[in-house]
């Protein structure tokens, strides 16, 4: 058999015509659009009051802001700039809600979020206002009765949330967290596909700001230790981006600054501190601050930015993500809050007035449409009279001021339980939750002193030593609790000096001009989260001779209409002695 060899030049001809295979394009960055929001506490309709914002040359302006239609606006407008996006929630979505949303349990609050698009929502403090069982329903839907409110009352098949609530620091009795830890999200195919994965939390601090009951049996873990181990299982599972979403976080200053950083200063700083520095991006709340922080400014080796949208749908932050998928790694990443600017009257009924240095929202028809049906049917009960004030009754942003609403609800208190024994009645600062600004003639409707106190607590009188007493009040200032003083009730006074050592910064208390006296015993009223030792106060736990009264809320309309025209109060039953 003979066989034969092609030629020199045939060889040569044929390597010439060879086709040599040409290297794929590496695939293109991939930008993830993200709207972050937190704090929503139910907020259907817009804020009622306008807020001081910055327009984005620099200028304030006070413009109306929120509600659920316009939030759903701004978010459409977030998402319309890329084709993949995601909305991210950092908590408090319910809870401490205007009573169109709270009458029904923050069911709408649950719904309008179904329709924005909600993808994750991080559980905050206020979601376990009511119980850990009643925030699994509202999760998981259904119509079990857990509070003295119906559920289901407008929408007889109320099917929970459309997104997952997260809560990476939280664990049963049985070992497992309350919801999932984190969730993963992947946009596109193939080669160019990418995924985020999110870890959402609360604060740990959750038991000292809910009334205990509702936590029982859970336990609240470290949170950088909870987002650390999440980090890692994340990455081993291909995220090419993590995001965290908590609820906790940071104090700027100046606060008008809502895309700055500035004096930056709140418990969430030591957490981010300790973060993986493999976390892109953290969304947070709490504070209801909002701001835009570049955490690499305080360290480098942490690359992440941080983010918070205010309160109430006042702000939607409009954050990207630009991601490598070759590299599987965020390459660049931007953030800047927007300014949810909607509509509103005035207490005359005159629009308020927007600013044309502001976007202008369109706000979505049909989840207009779905909060209407909500606000028809809470209607009637919020313009029911409520009695009438003397003045306007403001509280500020900081809860160590004394305030005439807060001796006001005190006061409030104590006449609903003098049959109850009750000599004293303390409320506590944080949980006035608005300012009571009357009409023209002073009146007050049910839905204005409703926003005062949305908690529905029950009133409880005990009875302490003149000791424990002493002891109490020492608890505003050990550290350990809620920065906050307690407001009394006429007859009740006390003085305090920071500048002393701690437990010794109570200078004087006194009952209707007498001394406390620490082996006497005191009859002492309080709502029910204090007196399951709320805000960090230990020392209501430890009275005796319990008697249960009713409803705060009630005792405050009862209290309100006793008069024809309830005259404000004096705030000078406080004093600070602390050396300026």
């Amino acid at each position: 058999m003979i066989r034969r060899f092609p030629t020199l030049t045939a060889l040569t001809f044929l390597s010439a015509c060879a086709t040599v295979p040409q290297a794929s394009p590496p695939p293109a960055p991939v930008t993830v659009r993200i709207a972050g929001i937190n704090d929503f506490h139910g907020n259907l309709m817009p804020l009622s009051s306008p807020r001081e914002v910055q327009t984005p040359d620099g200028q304030g302006v006070s413009v109306p802001v929120g509600g659920a239609a316009w939030l759903a606006g701004a978010i459409a407008g977030i998402r319309a700039q890329n084709e993949y996006s995601m909305v991210i929630s950092a908590g408090d979505m319910i809870g401490a809600s205007p009573l169109a949303s709270a009458a029904f349990l923050d069911e709408p609050a649950i719904g309008v979020m179904n329709r924005i698009g909600v993808d994750f929502n991080a559980v905050g403090n206020h979601e376990f206002d009511k119980g850990w069982h009643e925030l699994k329903r509202i999760a998981e839907g259904g119509c079990e009765k857990h509070t003295l409110r119906q559920p289901c009352a407008v929408e007889p098949d109320f099917g929970g949330a459309n997104f997952p609530f997260l809560s990476a620091n939280v664990v049963t009795d049985n070992g497992e967290t309350l919801f999932p830890a984190y969730g993963l999200k992947t946009f596109g195919e193939g080669e160019n596909a990418v995924t985020i994965g999110v870890i959402g939390l609360p604060l740990r601090d959750v038991p000292n700001l809910v009334t205990p009951s509702g936590v029982a049996d859970l336990t609240f873990g470290d949170e950088s230790d909870a987002i650390n181990v999440y980090v890692q299982e994340l990455a081993s599972q291909g995220a090419d981006a993590i995001v965290v979403a908590i609820h906790q976080g940071l104090y700027n200053e100046p606060q008008s600054d809502t895309n700055g950083c500035g004096n930056v200063e709140g418990e969430l700083l030591p957490i981010l501190g300790r973060l993986d520095p493999r976390v892109d991006l953290v969304v947070s709340g709490h504070t209801h601050r909002a701001y835009v922080c570049d955490y690499a400014t305080i360290d480098a080796t942490r690359p992440f930015l941080v983010t918070s949208a205010g309160y109430g749908a006042s702000q939607v932050t409009d954050i990207a993500l630009i991601i490598d998928p070759a590299r599987n790694e965020v390459t660049a990443k931007t953030a800047h809050n927007v300014t949810v600017q909607s509509e509103g009257k005035a207490k005359d009924g005159s629009a308020l007035q927007t600013s044309d240095a502001l976007p202008e929202i369109t706000p979505d028809p049909a989840i207009a449409a779905y909060v209407a049906r909500y606000v028809d049917a809470v209607a009637e009960v919020a313009k029911r009279p409520a009695g009438k004030i003397s003045g306007q009754a403001i509280i500020t942003d900081d809860d160590e001021v004394e305030t005439a609403l807060g001796d006001m609800i005190a006061d409030a208190q104590l006449a609903a339980t003098r049959e109850a024994g009750a000599q004293i009645a303390l409320m506590n600062n944080a949980g006035v939750r608005a300012s009571l600004v009357p009409a023209d003639d002073g009146s007050l409707t049910f839905g204005d002193i409703y926003a005062v106190q949305p908690f529905g607590n029950t009133l409880i009188t005990r009875t302490f030593t003149g000791d424990q007493v002493l002891a109490l009040l020492e608890q505003q200032f050990d550290d350990a609790a809620k920065k906050q003083i307690l407001a009394p009730s006429a007859g009740f006074a006390f003085a305090y000096d920071r500048s002393r050592p701690k437990g010794d910064r109570i200078v004087s208390a006194t009952l209707n001009g007498d001394p406390i006296n620490p082996l006497k015993s005191y009859r002492l009223t309080m709502n029910s989260f204090l007196a399951a030792g709320g805000d960090g106060f230990t020392v209501l736990t430890e009275g005796t001779q319990t008697t249960t009264g009713g409803n705060d809320l009630d005792a405050f309309e009862a209290w309100l209409k006793a008069v024809p025209l309830r005259q404000l109060p004096e705030p000078d039953r406080v004093t600070n002695l602390t050396p300026r």
